[in-house]
């Protein structure tokens, strides 16, 4: 790591820091409705965006500065078993697009604006919505603390993140500032920042990876040199190599799959969907996002570069920003840690907004306030948008960054046991409100005591997400294993609740409702939670 600071790499970072605070502020001007207090305007963009602008939303959505470090760290330090994230974005999109269609047209009919919305009207049920609702906002919060971490390990690496002695405060202003930005405009201009930012993500992400693909291999001797530097790295280290082990097979298989159901279960995906005008755009996004698949192949490399460069650190985090330092001229390394930097802003800000709309909409209007106006509404969506980033925040200062990514591993067990409620109420009411309560209950019990089991070299519990699947003797994805148990409870009550003629609640949903596009009925934004009861 260099010593001091990076001043042209810094002066960088902060002019497209500048510029993106700066469009995060205009965007509360653009696609402006005369209705701007509601949460159809502040929370879902006036579910205007078409094509390109959802699009690249979704991008900036899912693919983080979490991604952009994350992924290729894991290959730093685990070989190709850290690819999974690869074949898990190939499998998520042809599944989104048999069930997000119907998930927009019913919420555009409806007036929904969380999936919680939706699991209570489908099924009649204030306690199976509530249960999604918080089990979206405990799985976003870690999210978010990362992707502060992101951008905390850009500064790191440019200098100006302090040294172990260095006053906390001194140490942690460049964060406070970037959070206390990132805040402002997500108040002001809600969904329309992150959509207007992820343009400039966006780019300069597809920029850095060209370059970097490019320019890297030639500056180490090209990829055959740097795929022996890697394979002798994990042979010395009884890895066995690049490839991994055949008892590393079903974990990197069953981690791939939940992977794929979970990640269109987080609120920021459906948020982001939301947002779009028509059904047909969700379609055509389902056929065109695997783009960033391509990128992330790319990406991935990064982590054999880095270890044919040498790079060394503690904290596997850091490798793709140092490696950056090491190898791009420092204007150059500005581009690419403002792309990381401005990776985390988008995400962050979508996630928070999920998250507020959650608690807005299902646990303070469902049971807090149920009279509230839109205008109520649209303020505490406001104020809690920025309790979470203080949260997560918090989190981020306050404990170790081995917590904050093995509790973001533990809320992809957690939203994936939200699966069979919203994707199984898209096509059928066979299940029983009561039988899915029991099914999260139990596919959460046992996904968050599996995972503390799991110890790390650093951490005594919750060290990661993989144990042996019970009954194969094969370690696998613990979200997996608690997806199926929640589906065999389910199913298996879902009898004994119909034999005994249990209450099934009301559903105010119709068939109709799952296939109309954006010009058949209108928003129904102010919808009571009553209406459509007769159904």
């Amino acid at each position: 790591m260099k010593d001091g600071v990076n001043g042209v790499a810094l002066a960088v970072f902060i002019f497209f820091f500048l510029a993106v605070t700066v469009m995060g502020f205009l965007a509360a001007r653009w696609r402006r409705a005369a209705d701007e207090q509601s949460l159809d305007e502040w929370g879902l963009g006036g579910r205007s965006f078409g094509t390109w602008v959802t699009w690249f939303l979704l991008g900036g959505d899912l693919y983080t500065a979490y991604t952009f470090v994350a992924v290729p760290a894991a290959i730093y330090a685990g070989g190709a078993a850290g690819f999974f994230a690869v074949p898990y974005t190939i499998l998520v999109y042809p599944l989104i697009f048999t069930f997000l269609p119907r998930l927009w047209s019913v919420s555009h009919r409806h007036g929904y604006v969380t999936t919680s919305d939706f699991v209570r009207g489908r099924f009649g049920s204030k306690g199976l919505s509530l249960a999604v609702a918080v089990t979206g906002i405990l799985a976003t919060m870690p999210y978010i603390a990362l992707q502060l971490v992101g951008i905390q390990a850009v500064l790191d690496v440019m200098g100006i993140g302090g040294g172990e002695n260095t006053n906390w405060f001194v140490k942690d202003l460049p964060l406070l500032i970037a959070f206390g930005v990132l805040a402002a405009y997500t108040y002001s201009s809600g969904l329309r920042a992150p959509a207007l930012i992820a343009f400039v993500k966006d780019g300069l992400i597809y920029v850095v990876i060209t370059v970097a693909i490019i320019y890297i291999p030639i500056h180490l001797g090209g990829f055959d040199e740097i795929f022996a530097k890697a394979d002798a790295k994990f042979t010395a280290a009884g890895a066995g190599g690049l490839v991994p082990a055949p008892a590393a097979q079903w974990t990197y298989a069953t981690l791939a799959l939940g992977s794929a159901l979970a990640l269109f279960m987080y609120p920021h995906s459906i948020t982001a969907t939301l947002s779009s005008k028509s059904r047909e755009v969700i379609r055509r996004n389902t056929t065109i996002l695997p783009l960033y698949s391509l990128m992330l192949g790319l990406l991935g490399l990064l982590g054999f570069m880095a270890i044919a460069d040498g790079v060394t650190v503690t904290n596997g985090q850091l490798a793709i920003p140092q490696l950056f330092e090491n190898v791009f001229p420092a204007w150059f390394a500005g581009v690419a840690f403002a792309a990381i930097g401005i990776g985390a802003l988008v995400p962050a800000a979508i996630m928070s907004i999920a998250a507020a709309n959650l608690f807005t909409r299902n646990i303070y209007k469902d049971f807090i306030k149920p009279d509230a106006t839109p205008e109520q509404e649209t303020k505490v969506s406001k104020l809690v948008s920025l309790l979470v980033k203080v949260g997560a925040l918090v989190f981020v200062l306050t404990m170790d960054k081995t917590v904050a990514i093995n509790f973001q591993l533990l809320g992809g067990i957690w939203i994936l046991q939200t699966f069979p409620s919203l994707v199984g109420g898209l096509f059928t009411r066979w299940c029983h409100r009561w039988a899915l309560l029991a099914g999260w209950a139990v596919g959460m019990v046992y996904g968050t005591a599996a995972a503390y089991g799991v110890a790390s070299p650093t951490q005594r519990h919750f060290g990661g997400s993989a144990k042996e699947i019970p009954g194969i003797g094969e370690i696998g994805y613990i979200g997996l294993t608690a997806f199926v148990l929640n589906v065999v409870v389910t199913v298996v009550l879902t009898f004994v609740l119909r034999a005994v003629k249990a209450p099934e609640g009301v559903d105010e949903t119709s068939p109709g409702d799952y296939t109309a596009d954006a010009g058949d009925s209108g928003v129904a934004a102010e919808l009571p939670a009553a209406a459509g009861a007769s159904h």
